[in-house]
């Protein structure tokens, strides 16, 4: 069904009551057939249930119908009632969507001419009368016109407001990413300078420790070179400072789980692959705070799956809920925060309500860091971390060649050179 169903069928029973008003008066104040009548009513009252559609077809096709059945006399001067509240009901639309006044002196020309050719032709009415009915239906057609025009108005002020409010929180996203990205660069370049000077004391009684050395300075060099590429688009308000503390990677989403139980939201968890770099970790963390906080305001209580999947080079993000929906809130705060994270790193992101109920969030980041066998031969660890849902429950592991565990994986808390 459409979204605005409702408003058709309003003007639908408005078209109905009028038309019947008019219908009614044809057979009451004239000896005309009712089918006659009938006839006359539609064509003035069925346009109305388009007048949404084509506002300024409507209207033509009101005015026009009026003036040529009441100047034919076929409907008489003291049937115009009616009449003349369909031709309101065109002119209020017209106003919403057409700044020209043309609308109004279309139609307010089109009933003064006919009233004033009948009243030539019959003469029944005197002067005062006739002033008074040209003064009730400029009146009434004026303040139509007028109520729509002003509704056109605060509507454009409000989707204005709307669009800076979005503005707004498109700039402060932006501007907490590049904070977050600085920090994260920072940090490379601290762990380069260390590494380094040590390499540099070691390079002659130790040569294969210093060869490590420069392969974690080679790693963390390209690393905080691919963050800087995306930091250079993003401004940093000057008199920022950053926030204390480290940056939330995926290992924090178990604490998410847990303070989402506490609100009613049961979170399954299931991240397996890699680290990921720790500016894509950093985002991959604040999408499912994100997508999870949504879940906990709109759905709660419900149950939500979270599953993180590092493979390829590519990091996806999938968080669905079996809540009870909704509309897609594309011009939300919260989801144009994600929307902006994944558009840093070239990903893609969608978000909408399932087909089955629920809603859904995915997203993809690519970072482009592969696994290297020879590298990481010998190490021990797992490639398939499970992290325990709220609620002592944990999600079946994601398993690949050997059972659950891929050959020359590492473990959650190691971080792997690129």
């Amino acid at each position: 069904m459409p979204a605005n169903a409702h408003l058709v069928a309003m003007d639908a029973v408005a078209a109905l009551v009028i038309g019947s008003i008019i219908a009614y008066s044809l057979v009451d104040l004239s000896p005309r057939p009712l089918w006659v009548a009938v006839h006359v009513a539609l064509v003035v009252a069925v346009p109305l249930v388009l007048r949404r559609r084509a506002p300024i077809r409507v209207l033509l096709v009101v005015v026009v119908a009026t003036v040529v059945l009441t100047g034919t006399g076929v409907l008489p001067l003291d049937a115009l009632g009616a009449p003349l509240t369909a031709v309101a009901f065109a002119v209020y639309t017209a106003g919403l969507v057409v700044a020209s006044v043309w609308p109004l002196l279309f139609a307010v020309g089109g009933m003064f001419f006919v009233v004033l050719v009948r009243q030539l032709v019959e003469r029944s009415r005197s002067v005062l009368d006739l002033v008074y009915f040209l003064l009730v239906t400029g009146l009434v057609l004026g303040v139509t016109w007028v109520a729509g025009w002003t509704s056109r108005v605060r509507r454009a002020y409000v989707a204005r407001a709307q669009e800076q409010s979005a503005e707004q929180a498109l700039a402060e996203e932006r501007l907490r990413i590049a904070r977050e990205l600085h920090d994260v660069v920072a940090h490379g370049l601290t762990v380069i300078t260390v590494t380094a000077s040590t390499a540099n004391h070691v390079a002659e009684d130790d040569p294969e420790e210093a060869r490590r050395a420069l392969r974690v300075v080679e790693t963390t060099g390209r690393e905080a070179l691919a963050e800087m590429r995306h930091l250079l688009g993003v401004l940093r308000s000057p008199g920022s400072l950053p926030e204390l503390g480290p940056a939330p990677d995926l290992s924090g989403l178990a604490e998410l789980a847990e303070r989402a139980a506490a609100a009613g939201v049961r979170v399954r968890l299931d991240v397996s692959g890699d680290d990921p770099p720790e500016g894509v970790a950093l985002s991959v963390h604040r999408i499912v705070q994100e997508a999870v906080t949504n879940v906990v305001r709109h759905a709660a209580p419900a149950r939500c799956d979270v599953v993180v999947r590092n493979e390829g080079g590519v990091v996806r993000v999938d968080v669905t809920d079996d809540g009870p929906g909704g509309d897609d809130l594309t011009g939300g705060h919260g989801l144009l925060g994600m929307r902006e994270r994944v558009a840093v790193y070239g990903g893609s992101f969608s978000a909408g309500p399932r087909p089955d109920g629920g809603f859904a969030v995915s997203a993809t980041l690519p970072h482009g860091r592969r696994r290297d066998p020879g590298r990481d031969r010998g190490r021990p660890g797992s490639a398939a971390r499970q992290l325990p849902a709220a609620g002592g429950q944990r999600a079946r592991p994601h398993r690949g060649v050997g059972g659950g565990r891929r050959a020359g994986g590492r473990g959650a808390g190691a971080r792997r050179p690129a």
